[in-house]
């Protein structure tokens, strides 16, 4: 028996950012959040932006001429180890909001150098 077509996973969340904002980017996802970056093909590469990776979780930043940060849209990142994850992340300038509304998580939210807001979330043990 073969499996049914259907959804398997999430390939890659992507994100907006204005012309430009790529070492900024670069400084946020690789150094604060420990992602490392992957190349975009060279076809893409020309179009800006840049790709992230940790583990499975992909993110690619796309330029967008008349970028406007998303203001309730956004990826939810799962971590471990949140309240050092958060510390980190503080460590580097980086303004954490806790948010205690999602029974059984721990969770906060970040905004990256354009503005896009994401979610990091941890369940309780």
């Amino acid at each position: 028996m073969t499996d049914a077509p259907g959804l398997a996973a999430v390939d890659h969340v992507q994100l907006a950012a204005p012309t430009g904002s790529e070492d900024a980017l670069r400084t946020f996802y690789a150094d604060a959040l420990g992602m490392t970056e992957i190349p975009k093909p060279p076809v893409l590469a020309a179009r800006g932006g840049c790709w992230f990776a940790a583990g499975p979780v992909r993110l690619h930043l796309g330029i967008e001429e008349d970028f406007r940060p998303a203001r309730k849209a956004h990826p939810g990142l799962r971590v471990t180890g949140i309240v050092e994850y958060a510390a980190g992340l503080e460590a580097h300038g980086i303004r954490t909001e806790w948010d205690d509304d999602l029974p059984g998580h721990r969770r906060f939210y970040a905004h990256d150098p354009a503005g896009n807001r994401l979610e990091f979330l941890e369940p309780d043990a």
